[in-house]
């Protein structure tokens, strides 16, 4: 089958939004930009619809538009590769921005750069839709990169903010360590197959089982050496350790941003990839246990930093990461159709609760879950969609969270390797942690009384829309507060309106039913979801008894619903028992309040030393002494030349014949020398 229209329209329809508002926004649509920018992503989101319904009628399109890059040997195309794993990416990303850009036009309202914002946002969702549709590597590459100024420009949208123009940056910087590794593996890429299109590269791999490369003079693996270097990009865009840290940040961009990032772009590119790149890492069981222990690592480890922290967008980013672990994990030990499971039920729960939180901040205008508390009453809607959103994070049966999460707990037990079991104790931990800090997160927000510290009311003193307790350039419309509300600092506390609270009701059916499509065959499913995958993906040689996956879902079951117990316990029947807990146990607790200090390990062996080095080595010396010196050095020297040059014009014509004179004598006597 041929590539048809729609599919075309999939991606040039946020770039055509993207292009409306960008030179039309500021004078002629201004606050109507959001009209563009949710029509092209809602006609990107319908054309996925007969997209995955050719797929599922068994087509798969691979073909070129046109020629991009031709120069010797290297010749690349755009072009576009739709498959299994392209059509789920494309369910994903438009069905999230979708309602995020629409969700977004309530919670924008009266922001000064509303156009430049609906902008970005169909920027990012085009340069996404690029990559995962592309069928080469730089396609891929191109929209990586894309999806990585785009993360620059919507962090950083608050400029005028320090705190959010440092997240800005460090996202780009940090991503840039990954996406080094990542370039030279698509260069080697090239360098061993000759071409960078999938189909070539995939169906020739088996050619280099193996086989090994001198590599900064070591003899290495060829597949291990691309399947690392490839897997450096992964680590960083989806915030893996040690590249994590730039996530956690991101959250001072507006929420509809984070819910974007964390849900449908940027942060699960790397997931796909790896998915895609399958054919290259099952070649290699070093890459492979690489990245399962990576990433159960880093699950584990952000599982731990939620459970102390208070910014109840910050605890979500952390939720993040633990979530891209356990995808990881699952793509680690050869499953990879669970890890993109995972990535599938996890946009549709992690997009409610960061919107959902978007919609408490709207509401009370701080990110601390310490100054909350007692807002159900007032917000019936954000706190049930809320409510959903965590039980399917934690793995409640039933929910969408608990089938793409226990399939991946399985997955890791039934490798039936040291690796595999280890990664499932990580992973089984994370089941109970998870649940515990979702629901501290609810009970503190949502439960007991309103905390909220009571000052007199400001006309622009907190920005609902980034962190706490600082302004964004533009006032904010607060869409009428009724009196009769509950108040919080002098404010009134009300429920979000329509626009926002529909998305977060229709993406609450998703956190419920998504899962459904990926039932496993022991609940009496046919677990239609990894078949779907299975051409693009394969399927992994597991070997377990029906008893032992009863037990191993049984387990993760039971210490999720005792994370909730232990968590309705601290926080709701013994509310004194967490800060008695946190005095007794002060430095674990500094050390997980304080993210195990890495930002700081960072700061004092990677960003002073590089400040130093631009301050006294690029400054003083080379830009001061070398290039500074050659620039105004050698005029300077030129006009103390012509200075005691002009000394030879005295105007007396006896000087000028002794010159003629010493001049003549000089020619005639080199045309001696020279006979």
């Amino acid at each position: 089958m041929e590539l048809q229209f729609y599919h075309i329209l999939i991606p040039f329809l946020p770039l055509a939004g993207f292009i409306i508002n960008i030179l039309l926004g500021k004078e002629v649509t201004r606050f109507n930009a959001h009209w563009p920018a949710v029509l092209s992503v809602a006609g990107s989101w319908v054309c996925s619809l007969f997209t995955l319904r050719d797929v599922m009628a068994g087509k798969i399109i691979d073909a070129d538009l046109y020629t991009w890059i031709v120069s010797g040997t290297f010749k690349v195309s755009v072009g576009f590769l739709i498959d299994p794993l392209t059509a789920v990416m494309l369910i994903v990303v438009t069905t999230c921005a979708t309602l995020i850009h629409i969700y977004a036009v309530g919670y924008m309202r009266g922001d000064s750069g509303y156009y430049r914002f609906f902008a970005y946002l169909n920027l990012f969702t085009f340069c996404m839709l690029m990559l995962i549709m592309g069928n080469n590597f730089l396609l891929m590459y191109f929209g990586w990169e894309g999806v990585g100024l785009c993360s620059y420009f919507l962090i950083g949208y608050y400029f005028n903010k320090k705190s959010a123009a440092d997240a800005g940056k460090k996202a780009f910087i940090v991503n840039r360590f990954g996406d080094f590794g990542f370039g030279i593996g698509v260069f080697i890429v090239f360098l061993t197959f000759g071409t960078l299109h999938y189909a070539d590269v995939f169906s020739n791999v088996s050619s280099i089982a193996g086989k090994t490369v001198s590599f900064l003079g070591w003899n290495v693996d060829l597949p291990t050496l691309i399947a690392l270097l490839l897997f450096c990009g992964a680590v960083g865009k989806s915030a893996q350790l040690p590249l994590h840290v730039w996530l956690p940040d991101a959250m001072e961009g507006p929420t509809p941003v984070s819910a974007l990032i964390h849900a449908a772009t940027m942060v699960t590119a790397g997931v796909f990839m790896v998915a895609r790149c399958s054919p290259i890492f099952n070649l290699s069981e070093v890459a492979m246990n690489t990245v399962a222990i990576v990433g159960a690592a880093t699950s584990l480890f952000a599982a731990t930093i939620a459970v102390t922290q208070n910014d109840i967008k910050r605890i979500i980013a952390y939720s993040t990461c633990s979530h891209l672990g356990l995808m990881f994990l699952a793509c680690g030990v050869g499953a990879y159709a669970a890890g993109i499971f995972h990535l599938y039920t996890h946009a549709f729960f992690k997009a409610l609760l960061f919107l959902a939180a978007g919609s408490v901040i709207h509401a009370v205008h701080t990110n601390n879950i310490q100054e909350m508390g007692g807002l159900k009453k007032y917000m019936p809607i954000t706190y049930a969609v809320f409510i959903i959103a965590a039980l399917s994070a934690a793995g409640v049966p039933g929910f969408s969270g608990f089938f793409s999460k226990d399939e991946i707990i399985w997955s890791a037990y039934a490798a039936h390797t040291p690796v595999g079991k280890l990664v499932w104790l990580m992973g089984t931990a994370v089941a109970f942690l998870t649940p515990f800090y979702t629901f501290r997160l609810i009970f503190l927000t949502f439960h007991g009384e309103n905390r909220g510290v009571h000052k007199a009311e400001e006309a622009h003193g907190h920005n609902p829309h980034g962190s706490s307790h600082s302004a964004h350039g533009g006032g904010h419309n607060s869409h009428g507060h009724d009196s009769s509300h509950g108040s919080h600092g002098g404010r009134h506390i009300h429920e979000s309106p329509k626009i926002m609270t529909i998305p977060l009701m229709i993406l609450a059916v998703g956190a419920v039913a998504a899962g459904w499509v990926g039932i496993p065959p022991i609940l009496g499913g046919g677990a239609h979801f990894a078949e779907f995958l299975k051409p693009v993906v394969g399927h992994p040689e597991f070997h377990g008894t029906h008893a032992e996956e009863w037990a191993v879902m049984g387990l993760s079951t039971t210490i999720a619903l005792c994370g909730i117990a232990l968590a309705a316990f601290m926080y709701l029947r013994k509310s004194d028992l967490p800060e008695k807990i946190s005095k007794q146990f002060s430095l674990i607790y500094k050390v997980l309040y304080h993210k195990y200090y890495i930002d700081e390990l960072y700061n004092y062996t990677i960003v002073k030393p590089t400040y130093w080095i631009a301050d006294k080595v690029l400054v003083a010396i080379t830009d001061a002494k070398i290039i500074e010196g050659i620039v105004n050095g050698v005029p300077g020297a030129i006009g103390r030349f012509s200075q005691k040059l002009r000394k030879v014009q005295t105007g007396l014509a006896q000087h000028y014949g002794i010159f003629m004179a010493a001049g003549a004598f000089f020619i005639i006597a080199l045309a001696l020398l020279l006979r």
